[in-house]
């Protein structure tokens, strides 16, 4: 068996391979299902009206959803100029801590002035955080994966450290977790009595610039072309290493961004389980989206609908929850083999 590749996808196999994966992963997750001795269509059911049942599960979803864009988009940039930026859960927390540091009170200042110098001292934080693996990449070759993969547990030690320091709360009785942000730091909620936040509208503005960058500037170009073929764009003129550091900052700020929104918006304070692994499955979230920053919207509302979904079916059926980690893994792979078949085509010897 070998593969061949195909001239140029067709607008048919762009449609049809995505729809094609998606059943794939119910067709996988009922068999799942079953053997966990439940009834596929009851549980699918059950998750659906977990997910966007009622007014309650949508707004739910959606406050799910707003982590996931910021570190979904924060990933397909950085994929899509063959950076491969795996410590995106460690930019996130870089983001939450600054939010923690500047929003406790140590700035005295209206919310249009705190608010705004939080978000950028947190976006420059994240980016300095992957522009050093960037470096290290371009001056030395070191592999990114290894060393942003690496920096999720160092800055997860690092704030464990701080959280049983300097950052501790000295009214939380002993449990490690920063005192709560003040009023001005804080992110107003868009519904009120629900938990959705405005972080949610700064995620969606978030992916609109991000999809301009990407589609409307010569950066945007630049990462693309360096993403497709890194010798044909230093044939064209490209500075590649420019290229990928302006990749490293836009990437590693993006997913502070989603520690900011998270203390900011929702939590109030950081503590150690702030993220369940929002860095993790922006990898999934920008892969179904296919790199795509307008597509990631829609691809971390699905994973955060399956998620909400499932601790809501559990509750209802037999069945754990953790069936939702199986669908997005099975999702995310099914997703990978359509866009390799629609990019190859198999050859049988």
């Amino acid at each position: 068996m070998r593969l061949e590749p195909k001239p140029a996808p067709s607008l048919t196999g762009t449609i049809a391979y995505p729809i094609g994966a998606i059943a794939a992963t119910l067709v996988l997750a009922s068999l799942l299902v079953l053997v966990a001795g439940a009834s596929p269509f009851n549980v699918f059911a059950l998750v659906a009206v977990g997910a966007a049942g009622s007014q309650f599960a949508v707004l739910e979803t959606l406050t799910r959803a707003t982590p996931l864009i910021f570190t979904g988009l924060a990933v397909a940039v950085a994929f899509r100029a063959k950076l491969w930026n795996i410590g995106a859960e460690a930019q996130l927390y870089a983001g939450a801590v600054v939010t923690v540091a500047l929003g406790t009170g140590a700035v005295q200042m209206p919310s249009v002035l705190l608010i705004p110098l939080i978000v950028a001292s947190a976006v420059a934080v994240g980016a300095l955080l992957l522009l050093g693996p960037a470096l290290l990449k371009m001056r030395f070759g070191v592999d990114e994966v290894v060393t942003t993969l690496l920096l999720n547990f160092i800055v997860l030690l690092f704030v464990s450290m701080l959280l049983e320091g300097i950052l501790k709360d000295p009214m939380g009785l002993g449990w490690p977790q920063s005192q709560r942000i003040i009023a001005e730091a804080q992110l107003p909620r868009l519904v009120e009595g629900m938990r959705l936040h405005f972080g949610f509208f700064i995620a969606l503005v978030a992916s609109v610039l991000v999809w301009v960058v990407m589609t409307h500037t010569s950066l945007g170009y630049e990462m693309r072309a360096v993403g497709h073929s890194p010798q044909a764009a230093r044939f064209a003129g490209i500075p590649i290493n420019r290229v990928l550091a302006k990749t490293a900052l836009l990437s590693g700020g993006l997913a502070a961004l989603a520690g900011f929104s998270e203390v900011a918006g929702l939590n109030g304070n950081l503590t150690l389980d702030l993220s369940p692994g929002f860095g993790y499955t922006g990898i999934a979230v920008a892969m179904l989206a296919l790199l795509n920053p307008l597509g990631v919207v829609a691809a971390a509302i699905f994973v955060a609908g399956i998620f909400v979904g499932a601790d809501a079916m559990s509750r209802s059926a037999d069945v754990p929850s953790y069936i939702a980690d199986v669908i997005v893994a099975t999702a995310l792979l099914t997703m990978v083999t359509a866009i390799m078949l629609s990019r190859y085509r198999i050859r049988w010897r």
